[in-house]
């Protein structure tokens, strides 16, 4: 049996989290802001690059988090 296909939000950044903006099982676009992160005093909103259905969030508010992390992994559409 093929194994599913699954996409990673990814940190690109040291950063922390504000605000968790999806739950799992939410469909997201592109134009989601599934995170809001902080660094150097800046908001920064997190979108996905694929269309897909939340399978896991593995960062909470409050969580600082390190470049190459796996923020949100989904289900791609």
């Amino acid at each position: 049996m093929a194994r599913k296909q699954v996409v990673e939000v990814v940190a690109e950044m040291v950063a922390s989290v504000v605000e968790v903006g999806c739950a799992v099982g939410d469909a997201v676009t592109p134009q989601s802001t599934v995170l809001l992160l902080e660094s150097m005093k800046m908001e920064i909103p997190v979108h996905p690059e694929h269309a897909g259905r939340v399978l896991e969030i593995k960062v909470s508010a409050g969580d600082v988090i390190q470049e190459g992390d796996v923020l949100v992994v989904l289900d791609p559409a």
